[in-house]
Order: structure tokens, then sequence, then C-alpha cells
């Protein structure tokens, strides 16, 4: 018989299932998973403020370059590197395809999938950030001096509106693709995002630039990675120079997504699932709960959650 648990989610999307997602499929495999309005353990996101409202274990998520605060949470899981028993890291791109298995190189011919490549490159960009995204518009005017770079998100649009089928439209959109522009909006250690994983899904060739330690998530010989060049000039110049030699190009469509081709360690369901069966088994008051004892009242968390949902 599996162990009843009795957990919430808040501060996520505003279009959240809560029967239906990514941590409550994963804890479904190991425990009796019960959604409830007081529960012992709360996932919470950074979308809001209702989190403040309780005072159970509480568990922190985020595909954000935002750092926990364990004075608010007990766990959390990030895409960061952390050296704390409280932290496991969990890349965004395991949350959105938690399957490794379409990664894992088959016995595709490289020279079948250039043959199924009809256009030059693809840049999808829905929010823009002038001053965090600089290098990522640059590569794309510098690119679209070359030949056309179709934008099919918000930013820059140019094939008459946003693609459609949420994230396997992208993937297929992609495909008929030689490189696809795949930059973060941070780059730091760990953190990964969606962008690789599923230009690598598309088997398009990344033109990446991000997290530094981007080589433990995915093989650096599938890709090109912006900081292995001087500078972004160098960076375009090998891109057209491999646009004009097929030879050079098949060479990296025939490198596996993973390293080694096998799944890393951050696919593990086993490793996610015995994280949260130390935090299940988690005896004393939880932070929030220490934190109230502290102070009989506190008018200020009331006051940001109203403030959320008003807004």
């Amino acid at each position: 018989m599996k162990r009843q648990i009795r957990i919430d989610f808040c501060d996520f999307w505003r279009w959240l299932d809560k029967h239906d997602n990514f941590f409550f499929k994963l804890l479904s495999e190991r425990f009796d998973v019960r959604i409830c309005d007081q529960p012992d353990f709360l996932i919470y996101m950074n979308n809001g403020h209702t989190h403040r409202l309780h005072n159970c274990i509480k568990i922190f998520y985020t595909h954000e370059p935002i750092l926990p605060d364990f004075r608010e949470c007990d766990y959390a899981f990030t895409s960061f590197h952390l050296d704390n028993p409280r932290h496991l890291r969990l890349p965004y791109y395991v949350v959105e395809h938690n399957s490794p298995t379409p990664l894992v190189r088959g016995q595709e011919s490289p020279q079948a999938l250039l043959a199924q490549k009809t256009k030059f490159c693809s840049f999808i960009v829905s929010n823009h950030h002038p001053k965090r995204n600089r290098n990522r518009l640059e590569v794309f005017q510098k690119l679209s001096a070359y030949k056309r770079v179709d934008s099919g998100g918000r930013f820059l649009n140019n094939i008459g509106g946003p693609l459609p089928g949420g994230y396997p439209g992208k993937i297929e959109w992609m495909r008929q693709y030689k490189f696809h522009i795949a930059f973060e909006n941070s780059a730091l250690p760990g953190y990964t995002t969606e962008k690789l994983c599923q230009a690598l899904l598309a088997r398009t060739l990344p033109i990446y630039w991000g997290n530094p330690r981007v080589a433990e998530d995915f093989n650096a010989r599938s890709f090109l990675n912006a900081s292995d060049f001087p500078d972004l000039d160098a960076l375009v110049d090998r891109v057209i120079e491999l646009d004009r030699d097929d030879a050079k190009y098949c060479k990296y469509l025939s490198q596996p997504a993973l390293p080694n081709n096998q799944p890393t360690e951050w696919f593990d369901r086993c490793r996610l699932l015995d994280q949260f069966e130390r935090i299940f088994d988690t005896a004393g008051p939880s932070v929030s709960a220490q934190r109230r004892r502290k102070r009989l009242f506190s008018l200020g968390r009331w006051i940001l959650v109203k403030r959320y949902h008003l807004r």
C-alpha cells in the first residue's frame, strides 16, 4: 500500500492542473497523493505570494534564474548546482520533456536528416529584454544579413504570426531548419532551460549561449557553443562555414544529444523521488511555523497576497 501524502500547489501559472502536472505524476509513482486545502506539504513557485499563508513544509520550485530563499522554504528544486541537502537540481527541460528517450540517438543518418532541412535558420523569442539579450539579437541580425532567419515567436516575428501548437509545434517547425538560435536569458551555472533541448529534439544544429556548465547536460559536440568562440563574429563565421560545407555540418548531426548517448542523472526519477521521500520524513516544525512563533501576526504576508490577486 502506498503511503498517503497530503499536498497542494500554489503560485504556479494560472492554468496549472493540480492533478495533471509533472510533480503530481512523479509523486503518484510512489505515493498515494491527495490534493487538499490544508496540506502537510506545499509545492509552490515564484508567481505569487499565496504560499505565505501556509505554515506547513514548503517546497520551492522554479525554472527561472532565481535562487531559493531558505528563510521562506524548507526545501527547493531549481536548475542551479547548490551544495545544500535541502536543495536538488531539477533543470526545466526535465520538467517539460521528462523522458530522455527521444534524445537518445538511434540509427539516424546525418545525410538523411540534412535532406529534410529545407531552410536556413530559426529563431523563437517572445519576451525580449534589450539589456540582457543583446547578444541574441546581434546574432539574429548578423545571420539575417547572410540569409533569411525565420522568427516564429512574438519578437521580430516574420512568418505571419506566433507558432501554434505549444512545444510539440515548435519542435516540429524547427525540424525543417539547419540551425536554430538557442540563447538563454542568463548565463548562470546550471541554468539550462528548454531552449537547447527542444532544438536537439528537432535534430537541428543549435547555436547556444548560456549555462557555462551545459556540457554536464548535453553533449558539447552536438551544438555550437558561443563560449567556445572569441566573439560573436567568429561564431557567425562558423555557422556560415558549416552552412556551405555539408560534410562538416553532418559531423554535428552525427553526434548524440546526450553525453555518451545515455540519459544523465538529472532525468533519474528515482533520484527525485528519493529526495521527496526524505522531505516527507521531515520531523519538526517548518521554517514558516518557526518564523510565525517569533511574531504573533504578520500583516505583510496578507497584504502581498491580496495585492497579487487584485492585479
